[in-house]
This record gives structure tokens, C-alpha cells and sequence, in this order.
């Protein structure tokens, strides 16, 4: 039995013809050849064999033929976790923007909001090609689900069954790529509650929206002194206990309170919601990580 978010992107999904495979194979394909080849299916405006090779690149990443390495083996898992359309956007969002399409100043935040724009951009583009953009998520979700069941700083929830649906938005993140990144995180460490993404839009406001589908979870808040043990049996040492984050070298967790963290009847602890990123230095809490949109091709 299918569930109202899945119809909806049911009548929305276009058929796209597939190339013959000899086409789609890469053989001898560098990192630079990869990233080339993500830079023409963007700017050939997303044709049907340009997302038919998005397609194979997803399936290639899934099956460990693309090995990325901004993530770890279980990131990168965490990433397929969750779905074909997470994997495509990601690479979308992770290929270079040309210095010429960026006039802000070097590390200046109007420059990091110029790139936001550019990688919602390919994304868009690309959703709408391949049948997975809501024009306005308020508006279809409203009329498809009823009303928001939860409202936080960047998500909307919706009831879907055995499922919520969320809209999740940029405030925390700017570019798209963090956002997704998260994503990819969440479903590596806290595989219980792993998200699904099954597309893109916009709001009432024409926010960038990410659209996820999470198990719904029933269980019991728990106290700031029980999540504190938890997290840090995971490997994570407490850094801020007003802002509940926690990190290690890798990763750095914050948002961790009493309502996103629940106990289930038997005694799971199920994290449904969290600011999870690569630890890198720059964020000041001991990460050494580096962002490196780099891809090995296994033969």
C-alpha cells in the first residue's frame, strides 16, 4: 500500500529512454574526467542521455564503483542510504563553480550565499527534468497530508502513516550541499531514523526546500544527562552543554535536547533530529577534516 507522499511524486516521475550501456561506461575515467562530465550534463541543461548518466553515476556510487572522498566508507553507505535522488543532488551540489560566477570577495558570507544559489540552481534544473520538484511544498503537502503536525527552526513535518514527512530548509546551512551532507551523516551514525529523499522545491516564500521522508518514531523525551551518556559512548566529548554539542575529530553534533532524542518502548534511543557536519577546522571544535570533493573510479 502506497502512502500519499509516494503518489504524489508517482504522477510527477518522468520516463527517461536510457542510452545504450556502451554509452554510459567509463573506462580509464579520472577524477578531473568525472567532474568534467557532471559540469557538461549541467551545462547541456540536464538532456535525457545527461540524466540518464546521472543514473549510472548513482548506481556506480552505490555499488562502491565511485568511491567519493569527502566521506568515509559508512558516510558515503549513509549517503545511499539515502536514495538515488540524495546521491545525484550531492554530486550536483559538489562539482565546481567557475571563480568567474562568483563577484563577492573571497570568504566573505555574500560570496558563500552566491554559491548557495548556483548549486540550488543545478539542482532545481535537474528536478525538474527528472520529475522530482514541488513548486510550492506548503501548498501540495497542505492539501495532500493536512496540516503540519511540528515546525522548527528549518523543517516542516507532515504525517504520513508510518511515516513523517519533512520540508526541511537552508537557515542552517546556506549551500545545499551542507544540507545534504547532513543528511548523508544522520544516516551513518543514527541509521534507526534514516531519511529518504524524495525531492526538491520550494515554499510559500520561495525557499530551497529539501523534501525527506523518516520512520515515525514513538517513544519518551529523555534528560540532558541521559543524552550526554549516550553521545559520549558514541565517541563524542560534551563542548557546549547550553547549545547541546558534542564532537570528535570527525564529526561535529549539535542540537542533541530532550526533543530530538527518544527512548522507545524497548529501550532504543532514536535520534529523529540533529545539526550533524564534517568536523573541519574551521568550525572550532577540534576537527581536523577536509572538505574534498574528489572521486576515485574502481575498475
Amino acid at each position: 500500500m502506497r502512502n500519499k507522499a509516494q503518489i504524489i511524486w508517482c504522477y510527477r516521475r518522468k520516463t527517461i529512454t536510457l542510452p545504450p550501456i556502451e554509452f554510459i561506461k567509463q573506462y580509464n575515467m579520472t577524477n578531473h574526467d568525472f567532474w568534467m562530465s557532471i559540469s557538461d550534463i549541467i551545462n547541456e541543461g540536464f538532456t535525457s542521455e545527461g540524466l540518464a548518466k546521472l543514473d549510472d553515476y548513482a548506481e556506480q556510487f552505490s555499488t562502491g564503483k565511485i568511491l567519493y572522498k569527502r566521506f568515509s566508507p559508512s558516510e558515503q553507505y549513509g549517503c545511499c542510504e539515502g536514495g538515488r535522488i540524495h546521491v545525484i543532488a550531492s554530486l550536483l551540489a559538489g562539482a565546481e563553480v567557475g571563480t568567474d560566477q562568483l563577484s563577492a570577495p573571497e570568504g566573505s558570507f555574500k560570496r558563500e550565499q552566491q554559491l548557495g544559489k548556483i548549486q540550488e540552481k543545478r539542482i532545481e534544473d535537474w528536478a525538474k527534468a527528472a520529475g522530482f520538484w514541488i513548486s510550492n511544498t506548503d501548498e501540495t503537502y497542505k492539501q495532500t497530508l493536512g496540516e503540519r503536525i511540528a515546525q522548527g527552526g528549518e523543517a516542516i513535518v507532515f504525517d504520513n502513516g508510518n511515516k513523517v514527512l519533512k520540508t526541511i530548509g537552508l537557515d542552517y546551512f546556506i549551500l545545499p550541499i551542507f544540507a545534504l551532507d547532513r543528511i548523508s551523516l544522520h544516516n551513518a551514525y543514527f541509521e534507526e531514523t534514516e531519511m529518504n529523499v524524495l525531492g526538491f522545491g520550494r515554499n510559500t516564500n520561495n525557499d530551497f526546500m529539501v523534501i525527506v521522508e523518516q520512520p515515525f518514531i514513538h517513544g519518551k523525551m529523555m534528560a540532558d544527562s541521559e543524552i550526554a551518556t549516550f553521545v559520549e559512548q558514541m565517541g563524542f566529548k560534551s563542548i557546549n552543554p547550553k547549545n547541546w554539542t558534542f564532537a570528535n575529530k570527525d564529526i561535529y553534533l549539535s542540537d542533541m535536547h530532550d526533543e530530538n532524542i527518544l527512548r522507545t518502548p524497548n529501550g532504543h534511543v532514536c535520534v529523529i533530529d540533529c545539526d550533524i557536519r564534517i568536523n573541519i577546522p574551521e568550525l572550532r571544535t577540534g576537527g581536523t577534516r577536509k572538505l574534498i570533493n574528489e572521486v576515485e573510479i574502481i575498475k
